[in-house]
């Protein structure tokens, strides 16, 4: 499914890289601008020289010609360079088999990335047969939050973390260093961080399903706070990118899921409290059952 669409597929892995590691030539919007100027000044001094070389005697001739020659062939480069030297814009592959075989890895992660929703479901859906009817309520809706919490967590890694992670990442010591990313490398950075973070958004459904268990509760969270922020950096620090950018761009949203499963879980224990005081406000009390009893007699 995914093989015959490798070049789209490729084309958007590469978005989140900046222009000086695209090109894989070192380059700079604002130094190739600064060249395509020389290179046009250039043209223009050579025009000069051939007008000066024409009106001149014992010149050879075509000497004027050539030159003149020369200044538009260099015109021509100075307007051509900024686009071609955007257009190298993708990482570099080593040797004979590697473009073919790179090719083939993102496929495939592709293929996990895009399966991997539909696996959660698959895996909670199996589940559920075995449930009450009860639990079978409380555990539907979780059959599909747990693709969509994946996919929020993909698109968010891509939108958000990989363009400030991969910028920072290929132009910290950029100036002392030739930027050339290689392809295999840099696509399994990209679809891995994407799959860890998609996977570390099911941390509502965590909770709610030790919560349902009895094993924690709001209070709980609410209480070992710093100890889960502690244990967050620890997975931040598992992921791909341990650079400060990007740790901190994956630890924002994982605090906020942490924030927001306290909330959950409150929420939760609100509704049960409430339907538990309905249900025991319409149970018989023992005065009703007296009453009944001396009625019958």
């Amino acid at each position: 499914m995914c093989f015959w669409q490798n070049h789209p597929l490729l084309n958007l892995l590469n978005n989140a890289l900046p222009k000086a590691a695209k090109s894989g030539l070192g380059h700079q919007p604002k130094l190739d601008a600064q060249l395509a100027q020389h290179l046009k000044s250039a043209s223009v001094e050579l025009s000069s020289l051939a007008g000066f070389l024409k009106e001149s005697k014992g010149v050879a001739p075509g000497a004027a010609a050539a030159t003149q020659g020369a200044a538009r062939d260099l015109r021509a480069v100075a307007s051509e360079y900024p686009q071609s030297a955007a257009a190298q814009e993708k990482p570099i592959v080593l040797g004979v088999a590697e473009g073919f075989v790179v090719t083939m890895l993102v496929a495939a992660y592709f293929a996990l990335l895009i399966t991997l929703p539909l696996i959660l479901y698959q895996v909670y859906a199996f589940v559920i047969p075995a449930l009450s009817r009860e639990e079978r309520r409380v555990a539907t809706p979780t059959v599909w939050a747990a693709p969509l919490l994946f996919l929020g967590g993909a698109v968010f890694t891509y939108f958000a973390v990989l363009p400030p992670a991969v910028h920072f990442l290929q132009g910290y010591n950029n100036t002392e260093f030739q930027v050339l990313i290689q392809a295999g490398s840099y696509y399994k950075f990209e679809i891995m961080l994407m799959m860890g973070i998609g996977l570390a958004f099911q941390t509502p459904l965590l909770a709610l399903g030790l919560q349902r268990v009895g094993a924690i509760s709001a209070s709980t969270l609410t209480l070992n706070w710093r100890y889960a922020t502690v244990l967050i950096a620890v997975i931040v620090a598992a992921l791909p990118g341990v650079d400060p950018v990007t740790m901190t761009m994956e630890t924002l949203p994982l605090v906020a899921l942490y924030v927001l499963s306290i909330v959950l879980l409150k929420w939760v224990e609100y509704r049960n409290d409430r339907r538990a005081r309905a249900e025991a406000a319409k149970a018989p009390t023992g005065a009703d059952i007296a009453d009944g009893s001396s009625g019958a007699s």
